[in-house]
């Protein structure tokens, strides 16, 4: 055979298979040494420690572990994250064993400044930061205190009933009530945790304590005022449900679960029913002893109405801000925050205009407001979990927790109406299944829009020869 159709032939038929005598057997050769791969992989799993802590979710905390690792040398890394432990492996080519490094996570305190600060280091590791001045910085952000003194924290808590108060359109008394009642459920669950009580417990005493000011409240008809005629101890106490609420990672809970972190998310699932059986055992406890002194309430024959709309959106921005700095947020999230706050409660009210019941409104909301921030938070580059958080928390569904509680307890073993309160307290629960499912579905379809934008925003360069 010629050699020109001999070259031919074997051309062609290297399109079908592969000469493995042809194929040149190399290895990568390894060039961080155990000891520097000892310190890089402790700085990616503190950095991942320090986030699932302030409250990213376990698909973040796993990406940033990789990334760190990835620009100084280190990859493939194997990552596992639970929900009190993170582990971290990687083996070296030739290395008879692998390093495998294992952080135990503690307890989760949010704090959305620091994970701002860890977001803005990943940025700078990712551009060329050396190694030695990132564990500076990291060192630096970690040691940061938290951001707000105690009293503001109590005071934004307090200041989070208030909207409430204001988005069911309570008059000025409804409102110094709800500030109160709310304060001093902080204050509470505050000395509480000094004396590092079970959060479990704390919610208990707070809701109990948030109760039992409402039901004392009714007394002020007794004055004579024709504003105490107009207090709703169900506003003060929704308020109260909704405060107690706000620091549960639902949201993140729900956007494990669809990443496929099944311990994480069993791990928050079960502390978010926890806490949120701690609020209404304390709610329970409260309404029962109110009704031996004498301050039994009656329960409402239809759900609380809200005020008017312009009121509407101005407790949902306060809520928003409330959430905000009690996360320990600073000035950008914060106004982010009430924007998208307002953007989330539109489209709960479009939605419900169009005919939507209220559990798929509130998902609609939530929706609209997470995919907006996602993007935003991109731009303004601030964590995306810390405004989404605070933009859904005025649909959490506190006013009809406590009505269906309050149902259940003045039913006086009447069947008819301890189901009534069974089924108010389901389609509680649907509205917040709906707000976590919306909140993660928006961050997943905003992620792609978001690399869009930046792929069409992006400058071009031109090459010249």
């Amino acid at each position: 055979m010629p050699p020109q159709r001999r070259k031919i032939f074997s051309s062609l038929g290297g399109l079908v298979h592969t000469n493995v005598a042809s194929t040149a057997l190399t290895e990568a050769l390894p060039v961080v040494d155990e000891t520097l791969a000892v310190r890089i992989l402790d700085l990616a799993i503190r950095i991942g420690e320090t986030m699932l802590v302030s409250g990213a979710p376990a698909s973040e905390v796993t990406l940033t572990i990789i990334r760190v690792s990835a620009v100084y040398g280190l990859d493939p890394v194997h990552v596992d994250v639970t929900y009190n432990s993170i582990t971290v492996a990687h083996h070296q080519s030739g290395a008879t064993r692998p390093i495998t490094l294992m952080r135990v996570v503690k307890g989760a305190v949010t704090d959305h400044d620091k994970l701002q600060r860890l977001q803005a280091l990943l940025a700078d590791i990712t551009t060329g930061l050396a190694l030695d001045q990132a564990i500076e910085r990291y060192r630096q952000i970690r040691r940061t205190p938290f951001l707000y003194r105690p009293a503001i924290v109590v005071a934004a808590q307090a200041l989070l009933a208030v909207g409430v108060a204001v988005m069911f359109g309570g008059n000025w008394l409804v409102m110094v009530l709800a500030f109160i009642a709310a304060g001093a459920a902080a204050l509470t669950q505050l000395g509480l945790a000094r004396l590092r009580v079970p959060h479990f417990f704390s919610q208990i005493a707070g809701a109990f304590v948030l109760t039992m000011v409402a039901a004392v409240a009714q007394l002020l008809r007794l004055t004579g005022w024709a504003d105490a005629d107009m207090v709703r101890p169900s506003i003060i106490v929704a308020s109260g449900v909704v405060l107690m609420l706000a620091g549960l990672t639902v949201v993140g809970a729900a956007q494990d679960a669809i990443d496929g972190f099944a311990l994480t998310a069993t791990g928050r699932i079960l502390e978010l029913m926890t806490q949120t059986l701690g609020v209404v055992l304390g709610i329970l406890v409260g309404l029962q002893t109110a009704r031996v002194i004498g301050l039994g309430m009656d329960a409402p024959n239809d759900a609380l109405p809200l005020g008017p709309i312009p009121l509407q959106f101005a407790g949902a921005a306060v809520i928003a801000v409330s959430v905000a700095v009690f996360n320990g947020a600073r000035s950008r999230i914060i106004v982010v925050s009430a924007v998208l706050s307002l953007i989330a409660w539109l489209g709960y009210l479009a939605s419900s205009a169009i005919g939507f019941d209220a559990a798929t409104a509130a998902g609609i909301g939530a929706f609209a407001g997470s995919v907006v921030g996602i993007m935003v938070a991109y731009r303004l580059h601030v964590p995306s979990v810390a405004i989404t958080t605070a933009a859904i928390l005025p649909l959490v569904p506190g006013a009809a927790v406590f009505r269906g509680l309050l149902t259940i307890v003045e039913a006086n073993a009447t069947p008819e109406l301890i189901l009534t309160g069974f089924g108010i307290l389901v389609g509680a629960a649907v509205v917040g299944i709906a707000l976590a499912v919306g909140a993660s579905l928006g961050i997943y379809v905003g992620q792609p829009l978001r690399g869009t934008l930046a792929s069409v925003t992006r400058p071009r360069t031109r090459t010249r020869r």
